[in-house]
């Protein structure tokens, strides 16, 4: 029987109208929860960010804080023209070349049968 000619009586006794009307407001409430959370999301994720940017600042801070801080005093506190002071200086400058030539090495080898990708062990050479 059609629609319209249904008295509404009828129409609100069909169980799968009913059942079928339920989804639909099921579906629409759904969607508009979902609309609320993306705008309660999108209201939120500049003060989310603020946080997270702050405590990165800050844990960065606090610890180049302890470590320079007492570096520093410890490097101030040792005369400057001793053994240690110029070991520290000729250690830093070898490991600046050591890096330097590494770095060298690494853009000047081709392929990976090369001499640099040899490791030489007892019992024959092994590529790496």
């Amino acid at each position: 029987m059609p629609e319209q000619t249904m008295p509404p009586e009828a129409q609100a006794a069909d169980p799968l109208r009913t059942a079928a009307d339920a989804m639909a407001l099921a579906v629409q409430a759904a969607k508009d929860g979902a609309s609320d959370a993306q705008a309660k999301v999108a209201e939120m994720m500049p003060a989310v960010g603020g946080f997270l940017s702050r405590l990165t600042y800050t844990t960065c801070y606090a610890v180049s804080y302890g470590v320079v801080f007492p570096t520093l005093l410890v490097v101030r506190a040792i005369p400057k023209d001793n053994a240690m002071v110029h070991g520290f200086v000729d250690g830093a400058l070898a490991a600046r070349d050591a890096l330097a030539n590494r770095a060298a090495q690494a853009h000047t080898v081709d392929s990976p049968d090369s001499p640099a990708h040899r490791i030489i062990v007892p019992g024959g050479d092994h590529a790496v």
